[in-house]
């Protein structure tokens, strides 16, 4: 549905003058912006101005006076960099942008920061600069738009039929995630997904084509989208033509590929890399100026600018408030629709009863464990979907009872990702964005590397997504060093934000999901390939308190205590066994959570006993040497690992019982010799 109403005999396609002064103010307030700042980027948006300018007119479908209303068009620009060109069409629209936000451009506090963050200010969807990402996020935001439609829409009350619009450079489809990404929207048929692809060819090294001369059109048509191209982004017609085409092909993604020119206006720096990430400066700005016949008054918007916006800006909130109307009829003729929709990405209030409890005594991998907890989710959580990168079977991320989304069927709750790793974890950021629904994914932690760019974007928006990271350590096994991760634990746990939980059995593997589905920002839960003694249920809120529980306790002060986490708890277990069949008091403390059990050592909780500890994990140890006293020691890699069997591979370096009891006792003369010092 076109947003705007275009005057009856009108010639709907034609640029008017209107249009052609609300270019220029786009232009003119990112060169000032830009300008005042001393940095910033204003060749995408003095060259992209006209196709947002068409978008934003006559297409996109959003309405200032509610930046989050579920059904409204979704906007994303992905090349981030020309964060101006956002923030001067949100200004212009009425968004909660004032000017002097402008005037602030990326200044400390403002809401105008270099690249655009999520929500700030309102209108903004995504936080976007990375390449490529904004497109990974986009292609979530429209699958989860037809997952939603599938499920909420009736033939008398449409209520989601949104679109998603990306403006994407050079950049965003150099870098291999949009690869991933178109790949995966052009196999599901994502048709509400429109890409505007900025031609400028220019990059921050000089012509585009001096490093990359792909045939963008024929990339996305092999993957399946509906393909165009626009020979002169000046010209409104052909834009407009362009995105009516787009529109019309509901069973495809589109990309419209449009020639613009970088730094449109400015006399000598236009069509070059000069215009790409500096201030044009102030004799180039006072040019431009003259060459636009523009005001010698820095963020300058004209009358009629402000009064057409606030028009199209009405007919938004009348599009919002004809959709409030069939969302109204439909929750009246279908209340269960309506009741599922509105609380499909909270966990069910009854959440902890749902959680399975498994036999101590038993054992079983964290990984199955994990699944058993999806199994039993699964028909009381609908928000719940997700999918794994091609390892579902492995990652024991199968949702039973549920279909697969596809194509032609996207009712499903299983997403199929593929061999995408990057794509995925960008796209479950969509999604959370999108709101809806509830999304994991998962893959084999030594691969997290391959999504890291969207898990560390993931905890700065604050995204409620759980990935799901098995084959958790060395004891993978005859795969080797390539498929044993060793440092991939300390990085992940390196971003601030993010969660990083590795149960030590299969109880706290389901106590982990519990917090992973109540935390308000993203979770990595890390877990084993192999099977695991599983130990008494978690009691209380211990984990999600402190981080850590006490496993063993043999009832009187410790001599020693053993800290680890995964698999490793078995192993301190054991260890603590042989140690008190020498007369060694152990407690061992099970640490899934090790960034909130930190916090909780600073805050003064009196979780470790004066005794000296040994700390306790197959990986890198420098943030287990950050939290480790005087006298304690830390069992950590830092070599990578071998291909053998995996219990082979931890003996032979140093993950085994006896070695594991002497570096104890080790610890243990140390602190004798020092007290009898």
């Amino acid at each position: 549905m076109r947003l705007v109403e275009i005057e009856e005999g009108a010639d709907r396609r034609a640029g008017t003058d209107a249009d052609a002064l609300a270019i220029t103010t786009i232009r003119m307030l990112a060169a000032d912006a830009v300008q005042a700042a001393g940095s910033g980027h204003p060749g995408l948006p003095m060259g992209a101005a006209a196709p947002a300018w068409v978008l934003w007119s006559r297409f996109l479908r959003h309405d200032p006076a509610d930046p989050e209303w579920p059904d409204r068009d979704r906007f994303v620009l992905s090349a981030g960099h020309g964060s101006m060109l956002l923030y001067a069409l949100l200004h212009l629209f009425g968004y909660d942008l004032p000017r002097d936000e402008l005037r602030r451009f990326r200044q400390w506090g403002s809401r105008t920061p270099g690249h655009p963050e999520h929500r700030c200010p309102p209108g903004v969807e995504t936080t976007t600069g990375p390449l490529g990402q904004g497109l990974g996020n986009a292609v979530g935001m429209a699958l989860a738009e037809r997952m939603l439609a599938a499920r909420a829409n009736t033939a008398e009350h449409p209520v989601v039929g949104h679109r998603t619009w990306v403006l994407a450079g050079d950049g965003d489809l150099m870098e291999g995630v949009s690869h991933e990404a178109g790949s995966l929207a052009g196999h599901l048929g994502l048709g509400r997904l429109i890409v505007i692809y900025d031609d400028n060819d220019v990059t921050i090294d000089g012509p585009a084509h001096q490093s990359c001369t792909d045939d963008v059109l024929g990339r996305f048509a092999a993957y399946g989208w509906h393909v165009q191209r626009v020979a002169d982004g000046e010209d409104l017609d052909a834009l407009t033509t362009a995105f009516d085409a787009a529109v019309a092909a509901e069973d495809q993604p589109s990309l419209v590929a449009v020639r613009t020119t970088i730094g449109h206006g400015a006399p000598t720096v236009a069509g070059t890399p000069e215009a790409h990430g500096a201030p044009l400066g102030a004799v180039e700005l006072a040019a431009t100026r003259a060459a636009f016949d523009w005001p010698d008054e820095p963020f300058h918007v004209p009358a009629e600018v402000r009064e057409h916006c606030a028009r199209l800006a009405a007919s938004g909130a009348a599009a919002r408030a004809g959709w409030l109307g069939v969302r109204a009829a439909w929750e009246r003729a279908h209340p269960e629709l309506a009741a599922v929709w509105g609380g499909a990405a909270a966990p069910p209030a009854d959440l902890e009863k749902l959680l399975p409890i498994f036999e101590p005594g038993s054992a079983t991998a964290t990984r199955a464990a994990s699944g058993a907890v999806l199994a039993a989710l699964a028909p009381e959580f609908a928000g719940l979907v997700g999918g794994s990168a091609d390892l579902a079977g492995s990652t024991c991320t199968t949702l039973p009872g549920t279909k697969a989304v596809t194509r032609d069927d996207q009712s499903g709750r299983t997403v199929h990702f593929g061999i995408r790793e990057h794509a995925m974890g960008a796209a479950l950021n969509g999604m959370a964005l999108h709101g809806g629904f509830r999304p994991f994914g998962s893959t084999f932690l030594v691969f997290s590397d391959y999504l890291r760019p969207a898990v560390r974007l993931a905890a700065l928006m604050r995204l409620p997504v759980v990935y799901v990271f098995t084959h958790d350590s060395i004891a993978v096994g005859e795969d080797g060093p390539t498929h044993q991760p060793v440092e991939h634990l300390e990085s992940l746990r390196l971003i601030p934000g993010l969660a990083v939980l590795r149960p030590g059995d299969a109880n706290e593997t389901a106590e982990c999901w519990r917090v992973a589905l109540r935390h308000d920002g993203p979770v990595a839960l890390v877990l084993s390939r192999q099977s695991l003694p599983v130990l008494e249920p978690v009691r209380g809120n211990a984990i999600a308190a402190h981080g850590a529980r006490i496993v063993r306790d043999d009832g009187r002060e410790p001599d020693l205590t053993l800290v680890a986490t995964g698999s490793e708890v078995a192993l301190a277990l054991d260890s603590a066994a042989a140690l008190a069949v020498e007369g060694r008091a152990v407690r061992v403390l099970s640490v899934p959570w090790r960034e909130r059990f930190a916090e909780a050592l600073a805050a003064g909780a009196e979780l470790l006993p004066p005794c000296p500890a040994v700390w306790l994990e197959a990986g890198v140890p420098h943030g287990w040497e950050a939290l480790a006293r005087p006298g304690d020691t830390v069992l950590g890699l830092r070599r990578f690992g071998a291909s053998a069997p995996g219990r082979v591979v931890c003996q032979a370096l140093g993950y085994s019982v006896p070695a594991v009891v002497r570096a104890a006792l080790e610890c243990l003369g140390k602190e004798t010799a020092c007290r009898t010092n």
